[in-house]
């Protein structure tokens, strides 16, 4: 029972770890805290510590089966709001607390493990539910992978403790579980060590968050920044040297005039760059307010128009409804911008992008679809990741997408891409409706 403990205490060690800021990597911490209490409840017992070891017993067939639930909920994405996660917290752990009380009133295991299974027997099953709906609905292929397998390593071993523990207990209180538990605790672990060495890092497969690029961008961010600062110094040096030994060329020195222009046009290239880069990378913080959202839309095709008609690129929106959404209209103008600017790349010969403002049904979306070249298949995965580039034009040096990826997962949206290779891309920015007025 000890390895018991060792085994799911150290599970939650390293997932609390990996991003202890998300919300779902310390839920799941906390059900696997509370699952692995089960095996020193066993140690205080040998130990004749019979009052701590009931009291452990009572944490751990109680609180896991609540850990677990609120866990499935913010993991599904079931609740997004606050609001809505502070009172379903506060509402399932009534029944901790009226357990609490039975075990004051009475030593009777038989009415302790009949009321346990009562309203621990839906918790477990929900979470099922929900876990395994993420991932069959999930349409983005990065996180459709990553929701498979968590699905994988949770959803068997929770119905087996539920079926083992749960139903056992009240069929036989006296009934030894463990031997069966094992080999389902031993499956999980297993599979996430097998995950772990497939995909090579333990960070970003065995951590329960919505979105793998998350991490990325983080590490992607402070890195990029310091670089970009250090080589926007030396630059800039380079640049002004030149400037002053240009000037101090005779000007019948016509060569080394052209060479010294042609390194200060190099200088002030590499400095655009440096600055797209950090402006694209670095931290910003939302300024949302209400928004009328197909004039924002509106806005910024008018602020492209031009360079759109001169590729020979017609633009057709569709309203289908006008909401006000809390956002931030500059960065959402500028994501928009971006997504335009990448579907024109694709046309190099025009074409057509159609702009939709629809209903969905827990929102509503926005999307860009044009008729261009298309991704090929084994890309898709790619397309957000920071300095991944077509390379169409380079004018966005692989960092657009990265950039819309950063300001839709930031303002609680998120992004859906879809793209066959000589039919067109189609990117859509999807809304809650926590954000719509």
């Amino acid at each position: 029972m000890l390895y018991y403990f060792l085994a799911l205490f150290s599970a939650a060690v390293i997932v609390m770890l990996n991003n202890r800021t998300n919300e779902s990597n310390r839920w799941s911490a906390y059900f696997l805290c509370s699952a692995s209490i089960g095996g020193l409840s066993d140690l205080f017992m040998r130990n004749e510590l019979l009052v701590m070891a009931e009291i452990l017993q009572f944490l751990n067939y109680t609180i896991t089966p609540y850990g677990v639930f609120v866990f499935s909920l913010i993991y599904s994405g079931a609740m997004n709001s606050k609001q809505s996660k502070k009172k379903a917290k506060l509402f399932l752990a009534i029944p901790i607390v009226l357990m609490a009380g039975i075990v004051l009133i009475t030593s009777n295991k038989q009415w302790f493990f009949s009321l346990l299974l009562v309203w621990s027997t839906p918790y477990y099953l929900i979470s099922c539910y929900l876990l395994t709906a993420s991932f069959w609905k999930e349409q983005d292929v990065r996180l459709k992978r990553s929701r498979f397998i968590t699905t994988i390593i949770i959803v068997p071993t929770l119905l087996a403790v539920l079926f083992f523990i749960y139903v056992a207990k009240v069929v036989s209180p006296d009934f030894e579980f463990f031997n069966y538990i094992s080999v389902f605790i031993i499956y999980s672990l297993a599979i996430a060590l097998l995950c772990t060495f497939i995909y090579g890092v333990l960070g970003v497969k065995l951590r329960f968050e919505h979105d793998p690029l998350e991490g990325t961008m983080r590490a992607v961010s402070s890195g990029a920044m310091m670089l970009n600062h250090t080589i926007k110094n030396e630059i800039g040096k380079i640049a002004i040297s030149t400037e002053n030994l240009k000037n101090m060329l005779p000007e019948s020195n016509q060569q080394s005039t052209q060479q010294m222009q042609i390194i200060m046009n190099a200088s002030n290239h590499m400095l655009e760059m440096m600055n797209r880069i950090h402006s694209q990378l670095k931290d910003f913080t939302l300024k949302e307010a209400p928004v009328q959202l197909d004039r924002l839309i509106e806005q910024c095709l008018m602020q492209h128009e031009g360079l759109l008609k001169k590729q020979g690129i017609s633009v057709t929106a569709v309203y289908e409804l006008r909401p006000i959404v809390i956002c931030d209209a500059v960065h959402i103008s500028e994501a928009l911008g971006n997504v335009l600017m990448n579907a024109s790349e694709a046309m190099p010969v025009g074409g057509n992008i159609t702009v939709r403002l629809e209903a969905r049904k827990r929102g509503i979306e926005l999307s860009v679809k044009d008729n261009g070249v298309g991704i090929q298949a084994d890309r898709l995965g790619q397309v957000f990741e920071p300095f991944y580039s077509s390379g169409k034009t380079g004018r966005n040096f692989g960092l657009g997408l990265s950039y819309v990826y950063n300001v839709i997962h930031k303002s609680g949206a998120k992004v859906e891409l879809d793209s066959r290779e000589g039919l067109g891309t189609r990117v859509a920015f999807v809304w809650p409706r926590k954000k719509i007025l």
